[in-house]
């Protein structure tokens, strides 16, 4: 079994600035729409006000944004990867059963204004149940519900993925990776994530004392290769828990 720690959302290079959490409610804002595909807009989603904040006023309503991962009101989530990032999850055996959890760059917002600092969260999950290549036919679903992956390929190795999804309607402390008044970029580390057990994060210099890790600066999606061991999947299920409780 593999988890994905999926990069996604607002940061200072993707829209201008953190997603917020507003009145204890983690709000991940999808990127902006910079190829011309996407049919949704951030009024659409009504993220306007928010997106607006976050951008220090460069986009609103009207503006496009790229929709993903989109998670249904059925429960489901629907993810579209492409290109080195699809390379890397196919590379390191990632598909059915595997699970995703997408985190992003946070910051609370009260009464309208900033306050306490940037920190990285987990604000969902997928748990994958199919893939599809695109190349070989979008599904009608997909297409209805305007997923910008289903618009038009962004790369010949354009990908769906789809299952049991949910975001969550509460900024969990279980959910934050940031460790408390650290920069974004050091995370906690749970016990059983060891050095080599992370892609991207070989060096040395990453795995820090007192169970830190500092994270890539870019990138999308980090794969820990978790076999059959017991204490990754437990820790797996109190996240997910923690999500599914604050839904």
């Amino acid at each position: 079994m593999r988890i994905v720690f999926s990069r996604k959302g607002f940061d200072t290079s993707s829209g201008g600035g953190p997603s917020p959490i507003v009145a204890g409610r983690p709000v991940s804002l999808p990127i902006p729409d910079t190829r011309g595909i996407a049919q949704t807009t951030y009024g659409d989603l009504g993220l306007g006000e928010h997106v607006n904040a976050a951008s220090r006023g460069r986009l609103g309503d009207g503006d496009f944004c790229h929709d993903d991962p989109l998670f249904t009101n059925g429960g489901e989530c629907i993810f579209g990867q492409c290109g080195a990032a699809q390379t890397h999850l196919e590379r390191q055996g990632v598909g059915q059963g595997d699970v995703f959890l997408f985190f992003g760059l946070f910051r609370t917002r009260d009464e309208g204004e900033p306050c306490g600092k940037p920190h990285h969260r987990i604000f969902g999950y997928l748990q994958v149940r199919e893939v599809t290549l695109l190349a070989d036919g979008v599904p009608d679903d997909a297409r209805n519900l305007r997923h910008p992956h289903a618009l038009r390929l962004h790369a010949r190795n354009d990908c769906r993925w789809r299952g049991e999804g949910q975001v969550a309607a509460r900024a969990s402390a279980a959910l934050r990776l940031t460790v408390p008044g650290g920069p974004p970029s050091h995370w906690h580390r749970p016990n059983w994530l060891k050095r080599g057990g992370l892609t991207y994060h070989d060096r040395p210099d990453r795995w820090l004392p007192g169970r830190q890790l500092k994270s890539v600066a870019r990138g999308q999606e980090f794969v820990a290769d978790i076999g059959r061991r017991e204490a990754p999947r437990r820790w797996l299920a109190d996240i997910i828990a923690a999500i599914k409780a604050s839904g």
